[in-house]
């Protein structure tokens, strides 16, 4: 089977046989690559790292969608690449030795826009996603078929001062997941559209400490 998306891999840095391992797919922003995100994962040496690029050309780099008005995606466009990187998570669970009770999700500001739409269609088949300055885009909310996120955890993060995405969109994230009973961590952190060191420290240990639960 052919992959659907093309991806970077990070392999466990000591893999055995016939053990399973668990994984994070990992979701750059717009006009960004695969590349990009590799290394704010750095030191996630337990992980299969799947980072995955946008099958949409968006010099310098790609995107998973295009977008029509401020914060809001063209829908057809969207559900297509929401469609796209499901098929990767099934290919990838399919071809690699993967702990199917934890697989992670990991985007920054598109990517953590399919990744938090991503853990709401697929449900408590994920365990965990870090959301770094995204959204949920309305129509998501409002039409799509949103599983149970009961035993979903997640990590949501955004910048006071983010002038590209509000840092009330953030807020609204965490209080949507939280109404849907998923277990949320919300940290602001005094900056703009970015991950600081500190951000990225910090949802590291989260996810170390998420692997253990």
């Amino acid at each position: 089977m052919n992959s659907p998306m093309i991806y970077e891999l990070r392999k466990p840095t000591n893999i055995e046989p016939d053990k399973t391992y668990p994984a994070i797919f990992v979701m750059h922003g717009i006009g960004s690559n695969e590349q990009n995100m590799l290394a704010l994962v750095d030191g996630l040496e337990d992980f299969y790292i799947f980072s995955v690029r946008g099958h949409l050309s968006q010099p310098p780099g790609f995107a998973y969608f295009t977008i029509q008005g401020y914060g809001k995606p063209h829908k057809e466009v969207f559900d297509h690449g929401i469609s796209q990187l499901t098929s990767f998570i099934d290919y990838a669970t399919e071809q690699y030795p993967l702990d199917h009770g934890h697989l992670y999700l990991l985007g920054f500001s598109q990517g953590a826009i399919v990744s938090m739409t991503l853990g709401l269609t697929l449900g408590n088949r994920i365990k965990g996603i870090v959301a770094l300055s995204g959204y949920i885009p309305r129509f998501v909310k409002e039409e799509y078929d949103i599983k149970s996120v009961d035993q979903v955890s997640l990590f949501i993060s955004h910048g006071e001062l983010d002038n590209i995405l509000p840092y009330e969109w953030g807020v609204e994230s965490h209080e949507y997941f939280q109404g849907l009973g998923a277990q949320v961590t919300f940290q602001a952190y005094p900056e703009g559209h970015t991950v600081s060191l500190k951000n990225q420290q910090d949802f590291t240990k989260w996810l170390v400490d998420n692997l253990k639960k």
